[in-house]
Parts: C-alpha cells; structure tokens; sequence
C-alpha cells in the first residue's frame, strides 16, 4: 500500500478511507459520493465537489482497492430562482423538479436539468473523471426510497427533535458556491412537523403543507399554497414528493453506504445540513455518517468578459477551452479541499502554465520532491490511464503571442513556431494541440480588441527621422545581428545583448541598474516602431511573429 507524506491530502484521505470503510463493512467496495444540483450553470466551485472524492477514489483505485464513484444529480430539487442571464419569465416554474422545467430556449435538450447536465458531463470525460450516475429524479418517482421514507415519516417526531437542537432563523442572501438547500424552512412553520414535501399533482409545485398523516393506512393530506388543491394520497404508492434535504441527505449515507463525501463551506457551519447530518443518520437511519473534509471556495480571475455574458458563472467547459484537462486538475489537486484558490481567464493564465511546465521538467529530470511526483502523477494520468496531451508543448504565453500576431493564420504561425527551436522544430501545427487551440481561444475571447497586437504595415518615417545617434546604433546591432540569432533563445540573447554591447559589455555580461534602464528604453523604442505602443508580446517572440525581411524594412532608419 501507498505510503502518505505529511503534504499529500490526497493520500491521507485513502488512508483514512480504506481504514475506516475496513472497520465498519470488511470487504465492501468503497463508496464515494458526489452530489450536484443541476439548477443553474455547474460552476468552477462545483467542480471540486466532483474533484475532491475523484482524487480520493483514483488514489483507492490506484492501490488495487475497489472503489465507486457516484454522482447523484439532485434533479428532483425544486426550482428555486433564474439564474442570472436567463429569461426572467421561467419564474413561473418556481417550485417545480428541475426535471419538470422546460429547457432555455434555443437548447437541444427537454428540461432545464439536462440543457446544464451535458457540458458537465463533457467536462468530466475531457477531465479523465469515471462517475457512476445517479438520478434522484428517477429514484424517488420509482419508489427506491419508498421505506426511507415511510421510516422517516414514522420517525418525524424524534427527527424534529434532532432538527431543534440545531434550529437556526433562516438565512437571507442568494445562492453562493456550497450554499444548500433552505427546501424545509416553510415545514417549520407547521402545527406538525413532516419530513417529506409532495409535489402537488395539480400544478406541479412543492408549494405545499402537510396537514395530516396516518401512519397505519399511510395516508396524506396535503394543501397547495400555489394553486389551493387539496389531495390525500398513500404514501405507500405515491412517488412525488421526496424528503427535505436535511433529512434526505443523510437518508442517501445510510442507503447508499457512502465512506466519503465532501462538501462546501456553507454545508458545515453549525446548524447545517452536515452537522444535522451526522446526527440524523446515527440516531434515525441506524448507519455511520461518511469522512466528509469540508473544501472552500475557488475563486475566479481575468473574468471581466465573460461575466456580461455569463453572469459571472464560468463552467469547467470554459476553463477547458483555454486550459489542458491536466492543468485544469493540477489547479485542483496541489491545493488542500480547505484552501481556498483561484482559477486565472486573465494573464496570469500564461504564469500558471509555466508553473506546471517547470514542474513536468522537475518529474522528468527526477528532480522534483516526492509530494510534487504524486501531485503530477494525479493531473497527468488516472488510474484507467495517462490523459492525452500535448506532443510538442512549447510556452503558452510564446503560443498565444504567435497567434495574436498571425490572428490565427496556420501558415504563418507554423512558419514562426519552427523557428522557435531549431535543434527541434514543430513538424506540424498538430503537434502543438491542443495547447496551441487552448491558446488561440484565449487570445480570441480573453484579450480585449485593443489590447490585440498590430504589426505595423509601413515603416514610421518621422520616428525613424527622429531617431538619436546612439538608437540608430542599437537598431543597427540589432539588424546586424538577426541572421545569427534566429532563434527564440537567440534573439533573446540579442535584444538584451544590444545595451549592453553598447555600453562595452558583453552580451552575458550582469545587467547593472544603469543597463536595466537601457533595456527599458530600447525595448520600448522597439515596439513603438514595430507595433506602434510601448509594450507588447516578449519581443523575441515578436521578431520571429515578424520576419526578418520585414524587421528590417520598420526598422531601417535612413
């Protein structure tokens, strides 16, 4: 068995799992659990609600332990508000099953629940995640949960009382990451207390209040505060309704024998649904509640425009359109579940891909400390395999430089990239994807219109007029000096170099405070002159994205 170090959650958490799961049922497969509230767009935060128990499980599964994963879509929750961006007029379905929602207009799926179920699914296969899915929709209109729930309606007055003492006024403000359900606040209202809601049969809507319960005949009556429809039903066939999610939370521990499940911030604050949980499942459902570590929020960075768009809610599609699906995990398993982090759409994106590459290099050259190998080890591969990647991965921020210059040009942007490694050049664009179409959509969704880099298309002849004998000088070295340092590692040698020749040094010579002012302004005199701004992408970069011909011709000063 795998040892844990102190550093590696992960592995301490597997530990913990197969001792515990041992102790209570030897020989049971491990179970895992995930649940996830399909009302809205499945957001980054959502994600690791997924990617916690994921590592977990792969980590079992790695040992040779057998190991499931189950996701249960909470898609027989009700309704409970538009998300923003969405048409305001589907407040008419408050209250109803997700499941019983129609879908946004213009999607390719019948109801609300499946149209954001899809791209989540897409999300989890792109990330090398096996879930087994579990519909709450279907479980309770089947009747899997029939003597769950007939149990607890018997059980009400001893579950009410473990509900007393931790009762708290509800809480006001909207739905954040982790935030639960407040699906039995109104039940607290009643002269009786009743753990199960139905959906009235009428209008569709869980706006509703039990007003009798016979436990011999198991006969219901309910009273709609939506539609005033007044029903009785036996519970022992009626199917739509389901327990309220305090009591049906750890009704699905006992039911399912889940050994671990984790969940967000606002799930374990006292009161909550957890710490109501723990209790519930010993004293009502006769089981052991699951390890379940608490994990804290991921925040969002560079976000600026896709929040117009999306109200602010980017998925885990989104992050995968600029991110390769092994980064995107390395985000998720180098940090502990009660460490908050954030997830960059903006520049930083390129800083964090060069974090990741340094650390591939470490594992390759058998450099990298034994918590890093395992950290690598669980973004890179799982225990069904290794994820693809990218063949020749070169710099993000070198990528997504080329492409901003050849605005995507494929001819152009091959011609610059085999010219970027000489002792090993791009054979073909598709060597270099998916990073180089991770790149591209960045460039093309995340950099504003006028942060885009324009090649200037003649020569500015009255800055070049203009020029100081010491600048025309520096444009001269620079010019002179191409056709030997064509290269990515070469013309950055080159473009530092020039200052520092110019003052007497040699081009590997240690830039003094005086030389990093030079560079500076000789950096600046560079871009001016070629792309008409002070700054822009690293210039070696941009002098391959050129060609020396035209290099030449915006720079020759006269």
């Amino acid at each position: 068995m795998a040892q844990s170090t102190e550093a590696d959650w992960v592995a301490r958490f597997a530990d913990d799992v197969i001792a515990e799961a041992g102790r209570r049922a030897p020989g049971k497969k491990i179970t895992v659990a995930s649940g996830i509230s399909p009302s809205g767009p499945i957001h980054l935060g959502n994600l690791r609600e997924i990617m916690v128990p994921h590592l977990v499980a792969d980590e079992i599964k790695r040992r040779g332990v057998p190991c499931e994963h189950i996701l249960s879509w909470d898609d027989f929750d009700r309704y409970r508000k538009v998300p923003a961006g969405y048409d305001p007029s589907y407040a008419e379905h408050i209250g109803k099953p997700l499941t019983a929602v129609p879908a946004p207009e213009g999607s390719a799926y019948a109801t609300w629940s499946d149209h954001f179920k899809a791209p989540f699914r897409e999300a989890l296969a792109a990330l090398g995640v096996e879930v087994t899915e579990i519909s709450q929709t279907v479980e309770y209109t089947s009747g899997t949960y029939r003597e769950q729930i007939l149990h607890a309606m018997r059980e009400r007055h001893r579950i009410d009382e473990v509900l007393g003492r931790y009762r708290t006024k509800k809480k006001a403000g909207g739905e954040e990451q982790g935030e639960e359900p407040d699906d039995d606040a109104s039940l607290e209202q009643a002269p009786e207390y009743f753990p199960y809601k139905p959906y009235c049969s009428a209008c569709g809507k869980d706006l509703t209040t039990v007003v009798a319960y016979d436990d011999d005949t198991t006969e219901l009556t309910y009273e709609c505060q939506a539609c005033g429809n007044r029903e009785t039903v036996r519970l022992s066939e009626f199917d739509n309704g389901k327990l309220v999610w305090k009591v049906d939370w750890p009704m699905r521990w006992a039911f399912k024998g889940v050994d671990f499940e984790p969940s967000g911030v606002d799930h374990q604050s006292p009161g909550s649904s957890w710490m109501v949980g723990q209790q519930l499942v010993r004293e009502i459902f006769g089981a052991e509640p699951p390890i379940g570590p608490m994990y804290a929020f991921v925040g969002i960075s560079g976000m600026a425009k896709m929040s117009s768009s999306k109200g602010g809610v980017p998925i885990a599609a989104d992050a995968l359109s600029i991110m390769e699906p092994q980064l995107l995990r390395w985000l998720y398993a180098r940090r502990r579940p009660n460490q908050a982090f954030n997830i960059s759409f903006g520049d930083e994106i390129s800083r964090t891909y060069d974090e990741w590459d340094a650390l591939e290099r470490k594992v390759a050259e058998g450099t990298a400390a034994p918590v890093d190998v395992a950290v690598h080890s669980r973004a890179a591969r799982t225990a069904s395999g290794e994820l693809p990647t990218t063949g020749h991965k070169l710099p993000y921020r070198t990528l997504a430089s080329v492409v901003d210059i050849t605005t995507g040009d494929e001819e152009q942007t091959l011609r610059i990239l085999r010219d970027l490694d000489q002792e090993r050049p791009l054979a073909s664009l598709d060597d270099a994807r998916p990073r180089l179409d991770c790149a591209e959509h960045w460039v093309n969704t995340h950099v504003e219109p006028e942060a885009r880099t324009r090649v200037r298309t003649e020569p500015d002849a009255a800055a070049l007029a203009a020029l100081s004998g010491e600048e025309r000088e520096a444009l001269k070295l620079l010019v002179d000096g191409l056709p030997e340092h064509w290269s990515l590692d070469g013309l950055t040698t080159l473009v530092y170099g020039v200052p520092k020749m110019q003052a007497g040094f040699a081009p590997d010579a240690k830039p003094t405070p005086e030389l990093k002012a030079a560079q500076r302004s000789f950096f600046a005199l560079l871009y001016n002159l070629l792309v008409g701004r002070d700054t822009g992408p690293r210039l070696p970069t941009l002098l391959l994205a050129v060609g020396q011909e035209r290099v030449r011709e915006l720079l020759a000063a006269s």
